[in-house]
């Protein structure tokens, strides 16, 4: 990963993938084809457990600028969360490169909050791990314990949390500060409605503050209330990239058209409502 940067006074790209490719290994019997594999040890002699790589993103390429939202969408194994490790700096490319304005933080938190740590111990060392002083910290702190809702949790250890308690605490943190490039993956997926609400509010002022958000979701809702733009992945590949509401239109066509087509009669309806009460508007004006 490598930080670029660009004169002052002008909408800066934050972040710039160039066909980057992004593989992993796995090992043991998650990578085991059944019969081929039992084959080939029986000719070879090998006994140790296979191996596998996966691409898992293959030639993706886009720009993101400042006050940009993306959303990227996908069905399960699209690439969508390797794709935010490979611009956190987390993966290294296999091929291609992710250049970078800043330090990219995933969830804001680059460091792994400790889970035999207290939530208040852990708020601390997540906000200096993020670059504030101790003053900072201090300032933020009842914002950041009342924005994830643990109430008295916070002074227990973080292995005594729920997953959904933990993951707010982790979004709160993240959310504490203004990142150039704040990675989001599924933590709005945690928590109740109020909380959603909350976490779709901070991302609108986290762009207003010129930072650019990615936020990886299953939710087509989430992204269509938080994101200007959509980055749509299958099996490592970009389908489409562009604003939200094409994007998603174009994705609920081919995985979910019934919902499509009814999103597109109820888009239909109310513009046609609109031009009604536009065109009554009108007439009453000429009438006066």
């Amino acid at each position: 990963m490598t930080v670029v940067t660009s004169p002052s006074g002008e909408r800066r790209p934050t972040v710039i993938a160039d066909d980057i490719h992004l593989t992993y290994k796995i090992t043991g019997k998650f990578a085991q084809r059944g019969g081929v594999v039992a084959l080939a040890r029986a000719v070879t002699g090998k006994t140790s457990p296979g191996m596998r790589e996966v691409k898992a993103v293959r030639g993706v390429s886009f720009t993101a600028w400042e006050g940009e939202a993306i959303g990227l969408i996908g069905p399960n194994g699209s690439g969508k969360s390797t794709l935010l490790r490979g611009i956190a700096g987390l993966l290294t490319p296999a091929a291609g490169a992710v250049y970078t304005l800043g330090d990219p933080a995933l969830l804001g938190v680059n460091a792994a909050l400790i889970s035999t740590m207290s939530g208040e111990r852990n708020i601390l060392l997540g906000c200096l791990a993020m670059g504030m002083t101790p003053e900072e910290v201090e300032e933020k702190y009842d914002d950041i314990v009342d924005f994830a809702g643990i109430g008295e949790f916070v002074s227990l250890p973080m292995n005594a949390y729920s997953s959904g308690m933990g993951a707010r605490l982790r979004f709160a943190i993240a959310a504490s500060k203004a990142q150039d490039i704040l990675l989001i993956d599924e933590a709005l997926a945690t928590g109740d409605a109020e909380f959603r609400q909350r976490s779709e509010k901070r991302i609108l002022q986290l762009r207003e503050r010129a930072g650019t958000v990615f936020l990886v979701s299953h939710s087509l809702g989430v992204v269509r209330e938080t994101c200007d733009r959509a980055i749509w992945l299958e099996e490592g590949l970009v389908v489409m990239d562009g604003e939200t509401e094409e994007v998603l239109d174009a994705y609920e066509s081919r995985h979910d058209p019934k919902k499509a087509a009814a999103r597109r009669e109820m888009r239909a309806a109310e513009q046609a409502r609109e031009a009604a009460e536009q065109a009554r508007g009108a007439d009453a004006k000429a009438a006066g």
